[in-house]
C-alpha cells in the first residue's frame, strides 16, 4: 500500500491549470472552426466549363453570372479540353448547346453532389428563363453506397486520426524525441508498417465488408496508407520538438482547422474565405481529394494531393530526425551515467 503524502498543491496546480487552459483553448477552437465554417454553407464562384464560341451557352452562363456570383464561367478552346477538365476535377460541370437537343450540361457528382445539384438548379432556371431545353447527364456519378459522396471525406478522417494517435501513443511510451538516430529510424519502421496496416485495414472496410466501392481497393489502401504516414510523421516531429504539449498543435491542425477545411463536408466553394484554399494543403483535404480521384476519376487528378501528401511525410521525417540530433541527444547527455536509460523522453528527468 502507497502511504506517500500527496505532492503539494503548488506543485501540481500550475500544471493541471496548463492544461485545463490549452484543452479549453482546442475546444473553443473546434467549436468556432466547425460551427462557424459549417452552419451556413453559401456557394460562389462554382466553377462551370464552356467551349469558347458556343453562343448559346455563353449567353446562358453571362446572364446567370450578372445576377449572381454563384457560378464562375470557365471557357476551353474545344469540347475536349472541356470534357478533360470534368475529369480532371477542375469544373464541376460542363455546358454545351447544339441546335437539335439545346443546351446539354454535364456534371460529376462524384466530385461533390451538393456542387452539382447547385449547378443544375441553377442553370436549370437560367435555361428555362431562356426557353432553351436542358439535358443533364452526369458522367461520374457518387457509387450506391455512397449517395452524399462523403465517404472519401470520412476514410480520410479515419485514416489521419489513426496516424498522429499512433505517433502519440509511441510518445507517451518511448519519449517524444527518440535519443539516438537508430531509435529514430526504429520509430520510423513502425509507423510506416502501421500506416500500411490501416491503409489496408481501411480499403477492405470501404470495400468488401461494407460493400461502399467495389473496386479500386489496392489503390484505396496505398492513398490510405500515405495519408496514415503523412499525419503520423507530421505529429512526430512536432512532438519530437515540443514534447507532448505539441499534440495539442498537431490536433489544432489536423483537427480542429483540417476537417472543416478539407472540402469534404462541404465543397471548398461552400466555405467561408478563410477555409477556401486549405484543402489545397492540409493533410486531411489532400487526402479526401486522393481518395475521390482514385476511386471516382482518372488518375490525373491525383497527382497533386498524392504529391502533397508526399511532401508532408518528407518534412515529418526531416523534423523527427533533427529532433533527435537536437533535443534528444542534449537530454542523452544530461542524463547522469549512473541512472538506467528507461525512457527516451527528454521531458522527463535523468
Amino acid at each position: 500500500m502507497d502511504d506517500e503524502p500527496d505532492p503539494p498543491v503548488r506543485e501540481w496546480l500550475p500544471r493541471t491549470a496548463a492544461l485545463l487552459l490549452g484543452t479549453l483553448a482546442l475546444a473553443t477552437a473546434f467549436i468556432a472552426a466547425y460551427v462557424g465554417a459549417l452552419h451556413q454553407p453559401t456557394p460562389r464562384d462554382v466553377p462551370v466549363g464552356l467551349v469558347l464560341g458556343d453562343q448559346h451557352a455563353e449567353a446562358v452562363l453571362t446572364a446567370v453570372r450578372a445576377e449572381t456570383d454563384r457560378i464562375e464561367p470557365v471557357g476551353y478552346d474545344d469540347a475536349a479540353a472541356a470534357a478533360d477538365a470534368l475529369t480532371a476535377r477542375e469544373v464541376y460541370g460542363v455546358l454545351t448547346s447544339t441546335p437539335q437537343e439545346g443546351l446539354r450540361l454535364t456534371v460529376a457528382s462524384a466530385s461533390a453532389p451538393v456542387a452539382t445539384n447547385l449547378v443544375e438548379q441553377v442553370l436549370g432556371q437560367a435555361a428555362r428563363r431562356a426557353e432553351l431545353p436542358l439535358a443533364v447527364n452526369d458522367e461520374v456519378p457518387v457509387a450506391g453506397g455512397d449517395p452524399r459522396g462523403l465517404v472519401p471525406f470520412y476514410l480520410a478522417v479515419g485514416y489521419v486520426l489513426g496516424g498522429y494517435l499512433a505517433s502519440t501513443a509511441l510518445g507517451l511510451v518511448t519519449g517524444t524525441a527518440p535519443r539516438t538516430l537508430s531509435r529514430a529510424g526504429l520509430r520510423l519502421a513502425a509507423l510506416a508498417a502501421y500506416a500500411v496496416l490501416l491503409g489496408v485495414v481501411g480499403a477492405l472496410l470501404v470495400g468488401p465488408v461494407l460493400d461502399v466501392w467495389d473496386h479500386d481497393v489496392p489503390a484505396v489502401a496505398a492513398a490510405g496508407a500515405l495519408a496514415v504516414l503523412a499525419a503520423a510523421m507530421i505529429a512526430a516531429a512536432v512532438q519530437g520538438w515540443l514534447g507532448l504539449l505539441g499534440t495539442g498543435l498537431v490536433i489544432l491542425l489536423l483537427v480542429v482547422l483540417g476537417n472543416p477545411g478539407s472540402g469534404g463536408v462541404y465543397p471548398p466553394e461552400f466555405l467561408p474565405g478563410w477555409l477556401r484554399g486549405m484543402h489545397l494543403w492540409n493533410v486531411p483535404g489532400l487526402t479526401t481529394d486522393l481518395i475521390t480521384s482514385v476511386v471516382y476519376f482518372d488518375r490525373r487528378s491525383a497527382g497533386r494531393p498524392a504529391v502533397g501528401l508526399a511532401l508532408w511525410a518528407l518534412l515529418g521525417v526531416v523534423g523527427l530526425l533533427t529532433a533527435t540530433l537536437v533535443r534528444g541527444r542534449r537530454s542523452s547527455a544530461r542524463r547522469p551515467r549512473s541512472t538506467p536509460a528507461t525512457s527516451d523522453d527528454p521531458a522527463r528527468p535523468g
